[in-house]
C-alpha cells in the first residue's frame, strides 16, 4: 500500500480490481449460456446492438451497478448488476443521443421498479440537455414478481414519453418481444422500427385470443414487423434483421434536429438548386383518370437519392416521408394517384395528420404534392369515421407554423382541396401545374347534376353530356380561375418545380408564425 502525500493511504489495486470485476460481471448479462440462446434466435445482445448503432466508441454507460430489491418469489438470490437493461448516452454522427437497451438475458428483459428508474433517468437527462432518446426493446414484459411496483414503474416512462413528445426526438427500435403494457410507450414515441422474423408486439398473446374468441394466430401473424408495417400502422419501418433496423435509426436521425428548437442537420450537396427537370413533364399522364406514382415526382425535385420514405406500406393512397433540398430537410407529403386515385380514406388521413404534426414540432418544413379526387365514398368509411379522422389532417395542416410549400400536380377536388394544405388553411406558397384540376368535383360528376334538365331534354343525351363534360372540363378543370382569384401564388411548368420550390423555402427561412395563446387545441382524436 502506498501513502498520498496527505498521509492517507491511495486506493490500492484490490479495490481496481474489484472495480473491474464488478463491471466485467455486468457486462456478461445473464452469462455465457443465454447469451448463446439469444444469439441461436437470430437475435444480438443489448451490448452488440448499441455498438452497432452508435459512433464507435462513444458509448458511455451509466447506472450498471444498479440492482433490483425485491426479495420475494426467491428474488433475494437472484440479483444481477444493470437489472436487464443497458443505459447511457453517446452519438450518432457525432450528436449526442441517450439511449436504453434491454437484455432479454437477464430475467427475460422484463421490467422492474430499478429496470425503470435507469429508463427514467436517462429520458430526464435527455429532456434537460435537449437530445432525441433512442429505446431498443426486447423484453418479456412486466416483472410479475414486482407486482403493482412494476406497473408503476411502466407508468414513470409513460409519463415521460408524454413530456418529452415535441421536445425531443424519441425513437423505439423492437428487436423482440414487447406485450401488453409495454407497448404502450414505443406507440407514444414518433417512430418505431420493427425487426422482421425476431420482433413482435401486442396487447394480448396468440394463446389469450385462443382462449377468448377460439381465433389461431401465430405470434408473427398477430404482432410481427410485417403485421404492423402494413396493416394496423403500428410500426413506420419493417426492417430486414436487426442490424438493419439500427441503420434505419441511424438515417432516420440524420433529417431531425435533436430538439424542439434546433434546426434539422444540413449535409453537403452537389444537386444544384437552380436544376429545372424536363422529364416532369412526362410523369403526369394527359389523361386525368390514368395513374402515376407520385413517389417519380417527388424523387425528380428533391435532392439526388435523399428521397427517405415513412410507414410505405400502409395506407398507400397517400406517400409520407424526408428528403432534402439544398441539404436541408423537408418533410414531404403527397396524394398517390397509382392506389386508389389517390382518394383521402381513414388511414391516410392518420397517416399524413401525423406525420405533419411531428414535422411542425420539430421545425421541419412541409412539401405537399396534391393529386386528390376527393375523400373515398362508402359505408364502411362514413360507419368508421372519416368525417372525424378525415378533420385530423385538416386540423394538422392548419396547425401547422412551420414554412409550408404545395404543388397541385393534377386534380384538387371538394374538400380534399382545402385539406391538402390550400391557400385557405395557410399554405406559404401555394403552385400548380398546367396540368391542375381545381373545382368542387370532376366533370363526369358534375355535369349529370349541374345541367340535369337539359341533358334528360336531349335527343341524344349520352352525346350531349359528353359534350358538355368537355364544356366543363375546358372552363373550370384548370387552375387559372384559382390563380386569379390569388388562391395559387403561380402555375409553372413542371420542369421548373425544384428551383421555384427551393427559392420558396428559401424566402421562408425566418417565417414566423403566432397563433391564439391556448394550452392546446383539441385534435379531432
Amino acid at each position: 500500500m502506498t501513502r498520498s502525500a496527505f498521509g492517507g493511504s491511495m486506493v490500492g489495486d484490490e479495490r481496481v480490481d474489484e472495480l473491474r470485476r464488478r463491471k466485467a460481471q455486468a457486462r456478461e448479462g445473464g452469462g455465457k449460456d443465454r447469451i448463446q440462446a439469444q444469439h441461436k434466435k437470430g437475435k444480438l445482445t443489448a451490448r452488440e446492438r448499441l455498438d452497432l448503432l452508435l459512433d464507435p466508441g462513444s458509448f458511455v454507460e451509466t447506472d450498471a451497478f444498479v440492482e433490483h430489491r425485491t426479495t420475494d418469489f426467491g428474488m433475494d438470490a437472484k440479483r444481477i448488476p444493470g437489472d436487464g437493461v443497458v443505459t447511457g448516452h453517446g452519438t450518432i454522427d457525432g450528436r449526442t443521443v441517450f439511449v436504453f437497451s434491454q437484455d432479454f438475458t437477464v430475467f427475460g428483459g422484463s421490467l422492474g421498479e430499478m429496470h425503470a428508474n435507469k429508463i427514467v433517468k436517462i429520458m430526464d437527462t435527455a429532456m434537460k440537455v435537449g437530445a432525441p432518446v433512442i429505446g431498443l426493446n426486447d423484453s418479456g414484459g412486466a416483472r410479475i414478481q414486482e407486482g403493482v411496483i412494476s406497473l408503476g414503474g411502466y407508468a414513470e416512462i409513460f409519463f415521460r414519453n408524454v413530456l418529452a413528445s415535441g421536445v425531443i426526438p424519441q425513437i423505439s427500435a423492437i428487436l423482440g418481444p414487447c406485450a401488453g403494457g409495454a407497448v404502450y410507450s414505443p406507440a407514444m414515441t414518433d417512430f418505431i422500427i420493427m425487426a422482421k422474423g425476431t420482433s413482435n408486439m401486442f396487447i394480448t398473446g396468440p394463446e389469450v385470443i385462443k382462449a377468448v374468441t377460439g381465433e389461431d394466430v401465430t405470434f408473427e401473424d398477430l404482432g410481427g414487423a410485417t403485421a404492423h408495417a402494413a396493416k394496423s400502422g403500428v410500426a413506420h419501418f419493417a426492417a430486414p434483421d436487426e442490424k438493419a433496423a439500427l441503420r434505419f435509426v441511424r438515417k432516420l436521425l440524420s433529417y431531425l434536429p435533436s430538439n424542439n428548437v434546433d434546426d434539422p442537420p444540413i449535409v453537403a450537396t452537389d444537386d444544384e438548386a437552380s436544376r429545372s427537370d424536363a422529364e416532369l413533364s412526362q410523369v403526369v399522364p394527359k389523361e386525368s383518370d390514368k395513374p402515376y406514382d407520385m413517389r417519380d415526382v417527388i424523387r425528380h425535385v428533391v435532392d439526388r437519392d435523399s428521397w427517405f420514405e415513412v410507414h410505405e406500406e400502409w395506407a398507400q393512397n397517400i406517400v409520407i416521408g424526408f428528403a432534402r433540398l439544398e441539404g436541408r430537410p423537408v418533410g414531404v407529403v403527397g396524394n398517390q394517384p397509382k392506389v386508389q386515385a389517390g382518394t383521402l380514406d381513414i388511414n391516410a388521413s392518420i397517416k399524413a395528420a401525423r406525420f405533419v404534426r411531428f414535422c411542425d414540432c420539430f421545425n421541419i418544413p412541409l412539401l405537399t404534392f396534391v393529386d386528390v379526387p376527393g375523400f373515398l365514398p362508402g359505408k364502411e368509411q362514413e360507419y368508421d369515421g372519416i368525417i372525424r379522422n378525415g378533420a385530423k389532417l385538416l386540423f394538422a395542416f392548419s396547425e401547422a407554423t412551420v414554412p409550408k410549400v404545395t404543388v397541385i400536380t393534377r386534380k384538387a377536388y371538394g374538400g380534399a382541396y382545402d385539406v391538402m394544405c390550400s391557400k385557405h388553411i395557410r399554405g406559404d406558397f401555394n403552385f400548380a401545374w398546367p396540368s391542375a384540376e381545381l373545382a368542387v368535383m370532376g366533370p363526369e360528376g358534375a355535369v349529370p347534376i349541374i345541367f340535369k334538365k337539359e341533358i334528360e331534354e336531349a335527343k341524344d343525351s349520352r352525346r350531349r353530356e359528353k359534350e358538355l363534360v368537355t364544356e366543363y372540363r375546358d372552363r373550370f378543370a384548370n387552375p387559372y380561375i384559382a390563380a386569379r382569384m390569388g388562391y395559387l401564388d403561380d402555375v409553372i411548368e413542371p420542369s421548373e418545380t425544384r428551383p421555384r420550390v427551393i427559392d420558396a423555402f428559401s424566402v421562408l427561412r425566418t417565417k414566423r408564425e403566432s397563433r391564439p395563446a391556448k394550452k392546446h387545441g383539441n385534435i379531432p382524436l
